[in-house]
């Protein structure tokens, strides 16, 4: 099985990819499109010459991987995208041959995350938009509604929730998601040294965030802007 999880950033994303790498039957790949979504978007980000230098930049090339055979010949591959790399032009049908998942967190503690690593984030760049996108569209031909996780869930609830998702994709599920060794993963992309900071601390899911961080300038613009697509899919959780 492959397993497609799509989220924006600091969505705890990379913990989730943590917690299948460490079940020993699931290989993973970390942001499979970063290189080509900043060849072909020109974008500035924190190490893009060395993202783009380590990856593959051709997305054709990326999305026929994605669709191949399970790496080690292991049960299961699971793929961490983040929705904002899958830019128009892009292709998606690679997506037809995955269980799709998308993970949720609430817009006002992504922006708080994301702005301590990347100042002056759009709408674009935390991925509220194309997530809902890609939904609809991954609905369009299954004929219902994907499969939705919301990290708030995970870190209150890990192993219930963890259970209920494992449930639904038809995988037993282990304890060996609920923790995994400190220092990183051997699969990390080469980004890792500038955003996997805290996630290279732990050692499993973080205990439950406090209250919701507030805004008084454009982020608390940018948090309104994105908060509809966060409710949307949040009313379709596990």
């Amino acid at each position: 099985m492959r397993i497609a999880m799509w989220s924006g950033p600091r969505n705890l994303s990379t913990a989730m990819m943590y917690a299948f790498a460490a079940r020993g039957d699931c290989a993973v790949w970390d942001e499979p499109f970063y290189a080509a979504y900043l060849q072909a978007a020109g974008i500035d980000h924190p190490m893009r010459e060395e993202v783009i230098a380590a990856g593959e930049t051709d997305p054709a090339k990326v999305a026929a991987a994605c669709a191949s055979e399970n790496p080690g010949g292991l049960e299961l591959f699971y793929q961490k995208h983040m929705t904002l790399h899958m830019i128009p032009g892009f292709p998606r049908d690679f997506m037809r041959a995955c269980e799709n998942v998308f993970l949720i967190r609430h817009p006002a503690r992504v922006v708080a995350s994301y702005a301590k690593k990347r100042e002056g984030a759009t709408l674009a760049d935390i991925g509220f938009v194309q997530q809902a996108q890609l939904f609809d569209e991954v609905a369009g031909w299954l004929g219902r509604a994907p499969l939705v996780v919301d990290s708030a869930d995970v870190r209150a609830k890990p192993r219930e929730t963890l259970e209920k998702l494992c449930g639904a994709l038809g995988i037993p599920f282990t304890d060996r998601m609920l923790s995994w060794p400190a220092g990183g993963h051997p699969d990390d992309g080469v980004w890792a040294s500038h955003w996997y900071e805290a996630v290279h601390r732990s050692t499993g899911f973080a205990e439950p965030e406090g209250a919701l961080p507030e805004f008084s300038d454009d982020y608390a613009m940018l948090v309104e802007s994105a908060l509809p697509y966060y409710e949307r899919l949040r009313e379709y959780c596990l």
